[in-house]
Parts: C-alpha cells; sequence; structure tokens
C-alpha cells in the first residue's frame, strides 16, 4: 500500500495492491452479511408509528458476539431502557454502518477493484482510490467497524492480548493478528493525511 497523502479539495488518495483491496473489500463485505442477517427479536407489540417510520427493531441483544460489540447496549445498567433505546435505535445505526462499507467498497471498485478471482500478487496490478472528504469519514468508520469485529474474533481487548497473538504457534492467528496491523496503519495513513 502506499499511504494516503492530502490532495486538493480536502480529497485524499492512496493506492493499494490487488490483493490488499480484495482483502479490504472482503473483510468489509463480511461486516455487512453479518449487519444484515441480524435477527433478534422484534417487540412482541409494535408501535405503530415506529413502524412507520421504520423504527421498529429487535430489543434483545444480538447473541453474536460481534454484533454485541458493534451495536452495544446503550445502557448497561437498565435492560429495560437499553431494550427501549435499542428498538427505536439499531436499524438506523445497522443502515449507517451498511452504507458506510459499501461506500469503501464501492471506492475500492471505482480504483480500479474488479469482482473476479484475487490476482495474482505479483502481477503489479493496483488500485487506486480517492476519497472526498463524506467518504473518507464513511472509510473511518467502515475500518473502525472491521477491526473491531476482527479484535472480538480473535479475542484482543489489551496490548497484552495483542502480545500473545504475536506469540501463538497457529499460523492463522498470527496472519490475522497481522490483518488487524495491517488495518490498523491504513486507519492511521488515512487519519494522518487528513492533519
Amino acid at each position: 500500500m502506499k499511504p494516503f497523502r492530502r490532495r486538493r479539495r480536502g480529497r485524499v488518495q492512496a493506492t493499494f495492491e490487488s490483493a490488499e483491496a480484495h482483502l479490504l473489500a472482503n473483510l468489509s463485505a463480511q461486516v455487512v452479511e453479518l449487519l444484515r442477517d441480524r435477527s433478534g427479536e422484534s417487540e412482541s407489540s409494535a408501535d405503530p408509528l415506529a413502524t412507520q417510520l421504520g423504527m421498529g427493531g429487535p430489543a434483545l441483544p444480538p447473541d453474536d458476539p460481534v454484533l454485541r460489540r458493534l451495536l452495544p447496549d446503550a445502557y448497561r445498567d437498565d435492560a429495560d431502557d437499553a431494550a427501549e433505546f435499542r428498538r427505536f435505535t439499531e436499524q438506523s445505526l445497522v443502515s449507517s454502518k451498511v452504507a458506510n462499507a459499501e461506500v469503501l467498497i464501492e471506492t475500492l471498485r471505482a480504483g480500479g477493484l474488479d469482482d473476479g478471482p484475487i490476482a495474482d500478487s505479483d502481477d503489479g496490478t493496483e488500485v487506486e482510490v480517492e476519497l472526498d472528504p463524506a467518504q473518507v469519514q464513511a472509510w473511518l468508520r467502515a475500518l473502525t467497524d472491521v477491526r473491531l469485529a476482527l479484535a472480538v474474533r480473535l479475542g484482543i481487548e489489551t496490548d497484552e492480548d495483542l502480545e500473545r497473538l504475536e506469540q501463538s504457534d497457529d499460523d492463522a492467528v498470527i496472519a490475522f493478528g497481522d490483518v488487524y496491523d495491517w488495518l490498523g496503519f491504513v486507519q492511521e495513513s488515512l487519519v494522518v493525511a487528513l492533519d
């Protein structure tokens, strides 16, 4: 990856190898799929006005730990208030997260990412993205969601957990830890380009 750099009119640009762009798109698509598959129990007696406004959603927190991290309770000490808040806000939060991930994927496609199989990493194919300020915000949020999802799956909560991953004997765990670190680099590069 060639890190993000500032362009004119508040835009930023970066260049990814084809395999890196596929990885970003794939991970973002997995988060989208997970969010769209969210199937919590709905309120049994939905408020008719809330239903008309598209605000009626699940009142119970998700079972999946990744979804619990992406869609946390607003009130940890009050289950009733948390359920009520979730019922009226979760659908819009999911829609926002899905939209952010879709912006990331679409800007990669606009930059040259094809939907075919991952090309040979040595073929020199690059994907160049140029983001406007709104797309930058979508990328930052989508990268955060992907990193949170990976952190949950890898059991990362502290710096010590990261050290544990580095010392693992499992090659897959080490590889996903490297992906987690790389995503942090991508995100940091984007933030630095905004300064």
